[in-house]
């Protein structure tokens, strides 16, 4: 499964450091969902928060862990200059961590590592995870963005979301990393907004509009835009235009 590249991926969050925020409702219920799933006795001494953003799960976490020595990591330097908590920043890569072997007890990522390969990522968070130390992911699944997929069909032949893993797939890639005791969750998220451009606004604040090969490297057309909303309009429920996020939630211990 190809991935953008590691220089487009920053490129495109360092656009997005100063917006994200403004759009990240849906980003931070799920970061509050993966916590939940951690183990209620669970106090780790040192965590990772991989593919870090502007912090919001590090103010979860440090809440939650007081005592702990808490990593931010981020592939964007714009994106580790929001964080306005006291943890130790790490500018890197979740493929290649600038990490020791063992030296983890909790690796965290919410809605990183769909950008990387994922078997790179696990490897090197079970590389870097203490025995027994805990996994904890929020990624996303192959229904997330099916919307925008289904307005642009009949429009364009531009790729305007990624590919994404099953569950079955995370799971087994999981496994073969070397985790234990694997539980994978799968959850439909769905964002309503109240017309097609505050919707493709969104995807463009938090940084998810110009990744994946295929994309398009030049202004929409107003005909095709004006196309592609009167198919998203189909779509409209009582809510309002809807635009699912598949979440796949991953824990292990390694």
């Amino acid at each position: 499964m190809s991935r953008p590249s590691r220089a487009r991926i920053r490129q495109s969050f360092e656009r997005a450091a100063s917006t994200y925020d403004s759009a990240a409702d849906v980003q931070r219920h799920i970061c509050r969902q993966l916590a939940q799933g951690l183990p209620p006795a669970f106090s780790p001494q040192r965590l990772l928060d991989a593919g870090c953003g502007t912090g919001f799960a590090q103010a979860l976490l440090q809440k939650r862990f007081p005592v702990t020595h808490p990593l931010a990591l981020d592939l964007s330097h714009g994106m580790l200059q929001q964080l306005a908590t006291d943890c130790t920043r790490l500018a890197g890569d979740i493929e290649h961590l600038p990490l020791a072997t063992k030296c983890l007890d909790l690796y965290w990522s919410s809605l990183s590592v769909q950008w990387c390969d994922l078997a790179k990522a696990l490897a090197e968070a079970h590389r870097t995870l203490r025995p027994r130390g805990q996994l904890a992911v929020a990624s996303l699944g192959t229904q997330t963005f099916h919307e925008l997929r289904q307005a642009f069909a009949a429009v364009d032949t531009h790729r305007h979301t990624l590919a994404f893993h099953t569950p079955d797939e995370v799971k087994a890639i999981a496994q073969h990393a070397g985790f234990s005791a694997v539980d994978v969750q799968n959850k439909a998220e769905i964002a309503h907004y109240p017309d097609f451009k505050t919707l493709l606004k969104t995807v463009k604040a938090i940084g998810a509009n110009q990744l994946g090969d295929g994309r398009r490297t030049s202004l929409m057309s107003r005909s095709t835009f004006k196309q592609a909303e009167a198919a998203f309009e189909t779509l409209r429920t009582a809510h309002g235009l809807p635009l699912t996020y598949d979440v796949i939630y991953l824990y292990g211990h390694a």
